[in-house]
């Protein structure tokens, strides 16, 4: 069983603990390898290769930095099927969905190699006789990327291309159910010229992420995960004086009006609840009817949701593999019992579904749960999983009213031919990501994402302008150079132009 090691430093090393996680297939349900934990050692041996190379790193030209980038996009474009293997291997999502996670991440590699033209400054001539003003963006030092295991390649690529481009050196801890995608990139980083230090690896837990959390060393941290994690890791860097961009959980919903052309939006609906069975924080979750489309749209969602093929995620036939471990199959299937007892109506049910050869792999199929509540837990839990509610109301604005009731607000969409209504939606809803005729709505990498409410801690979104701006400070100079020394007399009172 091959053993999963940090990569510090531009090269591999066990640490120096014992502690031991596995990692588990979750097609077969067996486990593969196991992945190193790390210590506080292992964490501040981390934080000082990055803060060591940080000093060259942070002087490096653009033009380092950007050949340095487009070398990485070229190696990342040419390694997309071997990087899919990888996550599908400890993921168990589908190679299609698991290529087109690498493409959205590659997008902010090519955005990232613009990073000249993005730190452009200003400059004011003149500003007062023979004093010019200007201002420039400078790297922050050592940051740190803690990552969800739904997306072991594209989320840390929405963080570290940003960070690394900006001139900040990166410290990636991954989640410990699916590592090995990161060790994958670190060492194309190195291939592509980048030199040691600047990106690293580091395995673990909580013991990990706490010691991140408190290395005096360590300026800025990224989280992407759950809500209880996203405020717990804004409140601990926060306290300490860290730069924080904390996105947390999501309960998505799709408006369904209609006018609504239905067998589009079911087409739609089944695959933003399924794909990646579910576990993704852009998928939708709830599909709110609005008057009379309900008993229309839920027979073409049925039929829809029960043409899925579930199977593993190397097979090129499946559509949708399984959930990432057995605690979140249990976990998911218990939710789905949850909705029962309290009167929803399972109408296509996924519980206990076996794949032939594959009989031990964690799946749930394809779930769909009418005349849910927003009382039902089945309703108010972050599911994660393959599981669609369809809840109904009377009017749009009833709707509205329900979305902005929840305290999730990541993304949501509408599904209408009224540019009326889905101008009343856009405007209406208190969410971060809207889409329309569009169920998940993530934006290119030119925008920057991000959600509302507990879907985000911090002021700030994720790549785009906005991680150029999270990853930068700026400096403002005021300037003068005067002809002839002396020539303008000190003043005690206050500057003022002239």
């Amino acid at each position: 069983m091959v053993t999963i090691e940090h990569w510090i430093g531009g090269e591999f090393t066990a640490g120096s603990g014992n502690r031991r996680g596995p990692v588990f297939n979750p097609a077969t349900g067996r486990q593969q390898h196991d992945v190193v934990l790390a210590t506080d050692a292992d964490v501040d041996a981390a934080v000082t290769a990055a803060r060591i190379a940080f000093e060259t790193w942070g002087q490096a030209s653009l033009s380092k930095r950007t050949k340095t980038l487009f070398n990485f996009r070229e190696l990342v474009n040419a390694r997309v099927k071997e990087l899919a293997g990888i996550i599908s291997d400890e993921h168990g999502k589908v190679l299609s969905d698991a290529a087109g996670e690498v493409q959205r991440g590659l997008e902010v590699i090519e955005f990232a190699c613009g990073i000249p033209q993005l730190l452009k400054g200003d400059y004011s001539d003149q500003a007062s006789t023979g004093v010019d003003v200007f201002s420039f963006r400078e790297p922050l030092g050592v940051c740190a990327g803690i990552t969800p295991f739904n997306f072991p390649a594209m989320v840390p690529m929405w963080m570290h291309p940003v960070a690394i481009a900006c001139g900040n050196t990166f410290v990636l801890k991954p989640s410990e159910r699916d590592p090995s995608a990161s060790n994958y990139v670190a060492e194309l980083w190195k291939e592509a010229g980048l030199p040691d230090g600047v990106f690293n690896v580091l395995h673990g837990d909580k013991a990990a992420v706490d010691g991140l959390l408190q290395h005096p060393d360590v300026a800025a941290v990224s989280f992407v995960g759950s809500t209880p994690i996203a405020r717990y890791i804004h409140d601990e860097a926060s306290k300490r004086g860290k730069r924080v961009q904390a996105l947390g959980g999501a309960k998505n919903h799709a408006i369904i009006l209609p006018d609504a052309d239905l067998e589009f939006a079911a087409g739609h609906l089944t695959a933003a609840a399924f794909g990646s069975a579910g576990e993704r924080c852009m998928a939708i979750s709830a599909a709110v009817a609005v008057g009379g489309a309900g008993d229309a749209l839920l027979d073409l969602v049925n039929r829809k949701a029960g043409e899925v093929v579930v199977g593993n995620g190397r097979d090129p036939s499946s559509e949708m593999g399984p959930v990432v471990t057995a605690a979140a199959k249990q976990r998911i299937e218990g939710l789905i019992d949850s909705g029962e007892r309290a009167g929803a109506k399972v109408t296509v049910d996924g519980r206990g579904l076996r794949v032939p050869g594959f009989e031990e792999g964690f799946f749930v199929g394809p779930t769909v749960i009418d005349q849910v509540e927003p009382s039902m837990e089945v309703y108010t839990e972050e599911i994660f999983g393959p599981v669609l509610s369809v809840v109904r109301t009377d009017t749009v604005d009833a709707a509205i009213d329900l979305i902005n009731r929840n305290p999730y607000g990541n993304g949501t969409a509408i599904f209408t031919s009224s540019g009326e209504a889905a101008r009343r939606f856009q405007r209406g809803v208190r969410v971060g990501m809207i889409g329309i005729n569009v169920p998940i709505p993530v934006p290119m990498a030119y925008y920057s994402f991000g959600g509302w409410k507990d879907s985000l801690f911090g002021d700030k979104h994720i790549h785009g302008p906005e991680g150029v701006s999270f990853y930068t400070r700026g400096k403002v100079v005021t300037s003068r150079w005067p002809h002839v020394s002396h020539a303008y007399d000190a003043s005690l009172h206050f500057p003022t132009s002239s």
